[in-house]
Order: structure tokens, then C-alpha cells, then sequence
């Protein structure tokens, strides 16, 4: 399933290329964006994990730099039958993590500098047994891939307000002007059209995968509580400090929303994930269950 969405992704993200290429240049236009949108899609594939970890500085870490959490990590791995993913460390004063990678083969866990501190052992191994579960689930992929998508809409709609300042100080031609406020019009309502396209991109990534990776995470460690207690602590400091590192276009990668403490309503209600609340309250029942 997430690979047909993955796939459903690239060719909305082509289709958009195309539009606003007609729009600016015309065939000449749709011909430029048509390979723009083969080259965007052949990196979002194979290279956006490796670009989403620039984005954040991510240092890879190794058994001989970590060995106890090397060793939980792999431990965890051959739990949930799947590769030891590599492990990266983002320099952040903000307790998060989020995993990446095409397929369980080419999987990635990141996690911030502050959560190693922040969280005691059983939460923190939650925490990982919960993106393991996402790298499981193959849900790094799609969400990946989303991130990249969402930030090239998000450069085309910068791309069309530049083309507007452009158009509104060359329309001292007379002649032009009617044909330049036409298309002022259009590339005004493009950029209006382009952020809720990446809102509603990522807002397309199921809110149950968080719900499944939970669940999954937990069956790998037996501890539903502890990563329970791990999510309240993320989200209580994602309440009252944004992650300075993060980025709208990624934040649906992560294990609770960075942008959390915004206070935005409409954010909160495009969120890619499920109130905190929500999750704790399933992992509780989960628990009982045992």
C-alpha cells in the first residue's frame, strides 16, 4: 500500500511540475518542468533518506562510538526480524527521533542529541523498537519521499512569487499588460495552490501508521508503558520549545510533531500525527491487555 501511494505521489508531483510549467513557459515551459520532475523523482527514490539527513547534520553513529546503544539497537533489530538499521545522531536541544531509508535494507533511526539525555534506558530502547517498527512497516519511504516532494512544491511556490515581483516591474509596457495581469492572476493562484499541496501531501500519509508503529514497537519490547512515559516527555517539551532544526516539510518524520508548541490550529489540524494523548491512551490499553 505505501508503495502505490509512494508511486501515486510522483505522478501528482509530476502532473503539478507540468501545470505550473504550462503556465510560466508553455510547451517550452511543460518540456523544462517534465525533466525537472524525472530528476526530482529518480533522488526522491533513491537519495531523499541521505538528503533529509544533511538537512539535519546527522552524524553517523558507530559501535565503537556507542557501543551499548549499537548494541540495544541490533538487539532490537533481530526482535523485529529485520536489518540493523545505521544510526544517526542530530546536534539538537529537543528530544525527538524519526527513521528514513527506501526499504528495510537501506533504513536509517535519527535521533537528537537531547533525547539520549533526556530519556532512561527502557524509554529510550521504546523509542527505537518504534521507528524499527516504522522501518518494518515500510513506512519510511512514502514518508521520505513526502518530505522531498513537499519541499520542491514549497521552492516552486518561492519560484512564482518571484515570477509575480518580476511581472509587476516589467508591466510599464502597455501593450503587455492585460496578458501580464492575466497571468499575475494565475501564478497568484498558484501560489496559493502549491503550500496546501504540500499540506495535504503530507497530510495524505495516514495518521494510523503512528498508531501501528506504536503498537509494533511495542510488541518488540513487551513495554507499551515505557514508551508511553517516552512520548509524554517528548510532547511536553515540544509544548513549550520548537525544534530550531526541523522543517515543516519533514516534521510528519518524526516520532511526535515538532511544531507541537506552535499553537497554530490550522497546523494541529493538518497534523500528520494523532494527539499524544490519543497515543498514550492506546498504549495504556495495550498494556492491559497483557
Amino acid at each position: 500500500m505505501n508503495a502505490l501511494r509512494t508511486m501515486f505521489l510522483l505522478v501528482g508531483l509530476t502532473g503539478l511540475l507540468l501545470a505550473i510549467g504550462s503556465l510560466l513557459g508553455g510547451t517550452n515551459g511543460m518540456t523544462i518542468m517534465f525533466v525537472v520532475s524525472i530528476i526530482t523523482n529518480l533522488v526522491s527514490y533513491w537519495f531523499s533518506d541521505r538528503i533529509v539527513l544533511s538537512m539535519y547534520g546527522a552524524k553517523q553513529v558507530t559501535a565503537q562510538d556507542a557501543p551499548e546503544l549499537i548494541r540495544v539497537l541490533s538487539g532490537l533489530a533481530q526482535k523485529a526480524k529485520v536489518p540493523t538499521p545505521k544510526l544517526y545522531v542530530i546536534d539538537a536541544d529537543i528530544p525527538n527521533a524519526f527513521a528514513t531509508g527506501r526499504n528495510p535494507n537501506n533504513a536509517a533511526i535519527a535521533v537528537t542529541t537531547e533525547i539520549l539525555k533526556a530519556l532512561e534506558a527502557v524509554e529510550l530502547e521504546a523509542v527505537l523498537a518504534h521507528e524499527l517498527a516504522h522501518i518494518k512497516n515500510r513506512d519510511t519511504l512514502i514518508g521520505t519521499v513526502v518530505a522531498i516532494i513537499a519541499g520542491v512544491i514549497t521552492m516552486v511556490a518561492h519560484i512564482l512569487q518571484w515570477s509575480i515581483l518580476l511581472l509587476s516591474a516589467g508591466k510599464n509596457n502597455e501593450k503587455a499588460v492585460p496578458s501580464k495581469l492575466t497571468t499575475m492572476a494565475e501564478i497568484a493562484v498558484m501560489i496559493l495552490v502549491a503550500p496546501l499541496a504540500a499540506t495535504f501531501i503530507q497530510f495524505g500519509i495516514s495518521r494510523a501508521r503512528e498508531f501501528k508503529a506504536d503498537e509494533t514497537g511495542s510488541l518488540i519490547t513487551g513495554n507499551p508503558l515505557a514508551l508511553a512515559r517516552a512520548l509524554r516527555k517528548i510532547e511536553e517539551s515540544a509544548r513549550h520549545h520548537i525544534m530550531p532544526e526541523a522543517s515543516p516539510t519533514s516534521s510528519h518524520m518524526f516520532i511526535v510533531n515538532p511544531f507541537s508548541g506552535t499553537g497554530n490550529w490550522l497546523m494541529n489540524l493538518f497534523s500528520t500525527h494523532p494527539e499524544t494523548e490519543q497515543r498514550i491512551e492506546y498504549l495504556i490499553q495495550l498494556s492491559n491487555r497483557k
